[in-house]
């Protein structure tokens, strides 16, 4: 049977406009020229003898028409990326795709990867450094999610939980921090700029009032507890990130942690998830945590819940 189909070119360009409204984001998002990408819409609309867009201020809109093409084209490509994603997949053996933050992949996953490797060599892990919320267009089989400070999990029906996550205040030794009668006083609050309630959240948890003579902010996770180290102020952690500074003296807790409960989890994002390699990675990932945490707590005054 020949398929009367336009180019697929000229169906990513249509895809990519429909999607973010704007001729130039598309361009720019498929790597073509603005008019490259102008000329492919044309094109399509002459040979399917209909108008798909239509002007909207400064942007383009869906007509009709458009609307109904959009729903079978995106629906068309991600059967095709996913069948060639598989194909890929097939093509480099056994193999699992995890989407995690940077901090949580360079300070635990990538450290513990070789305890993985060395119980399953013949196990492919892929990362890719993400947010939970962008896992989904990242060809992801699984995505980590442990920052409860920062927001709740992600599908929750669809989550498997791993282990309790505890933050708490972290620092350089002989940092000028004050605790009294539930005050928690420092001379420089570290911040992250694209989570700025985590503290307030902690506090609301903890049950300790945070005062500060100063607040400096960093664009990622990894920067403030970088900041800690360097002696700049007071960080908010996750147990699991710190858990070597802590055991070599580096940071100290002063207000302990506050556990979370089954607050790390692995949210499935494809159905390699429950196939053999992923139901492996993710029985060590809850078994190495585990045994991590325990370690974490042997080495703390014990969890404040």
């Amino acid at each position: 049977m020949v398929r009367s189909l336009p180019p697929l070119s000229a169906l990513k360009a249509f895809e990519a406009t429909a999607r973010l409204g704007s001729v130039g984001r598309a361009a720019r998002e498929i790597g073509r020229t603005h008019g490259a990408v102008s000329r492919q819409l044309s094109t399509l609309q002459q040979h399917a003898g209909v108008t798909l867009f239509e002007r909207k201020g400064t942007g383009l809109q869906l007509t009709p028409s458009g609307q109904a093409f959009q729903r079978t084209v995106s629906e068309a490509l991600d059967t095709l990326a996913n069948g060639y994603r598989r194909l890929r997949d097939d093509a480099r053996g056994p193999s699992i795709h995890v989407a995690c933050s940077a901090t949580f992949a360079m300070r635990w996953l990538v450290p513990h990867l070789g305890n993985f490797y060395r119980e399953h060599p013949g196990i492919l892990i892929r990362l890719s450094m993400t947010s939970p919320r962008d896992s989904r267009d990242d060809d992801a089989d699984i995505a980590l999610t442990w920052d409860r400070l920062a927001s709740p999990i992600c599908d929750m029906d669809q989550a498997v939980s791993l282990a309790d996550v505890a933050f708490g205040p972290v620092c350089a030794p002989g940092c000028a921090i004050a605790i009294e009668a539930g005050r928690f006083a420092m001379p420089a609050r570290i911040a992250h700029e694209y989570n700025p309630r985590s503290w307030e959240n902690w506090e609301a948890v903890s049950g300790f009032q945070t005062t500060s003579a100063s607040e400096q902010s960093f664009p990622h996770t990894y920067l403030c507890i970088e900041a800690a180290l360097a002696g700049i102020g007071v960080a908010l952690a996750e147990r699991y990130l710190v858990q070597s500074e802590i055991e070599q003296g580096k940071l100290v807790a002063p207000c302990g942690w506050i556990a979370f409960s089954g607050g790390f989890a692995v949210i499935p994002l494809s159905d390699r998830a429950s196939q053999e390699p992923g139901r492996v990675f993710i029985a060590w990932l809850k078994a190495e945590l585990e045994k991590t945490g325990t370690e974490s707590r042997m080495m703390s005054d014990g969890v404040t819940k």
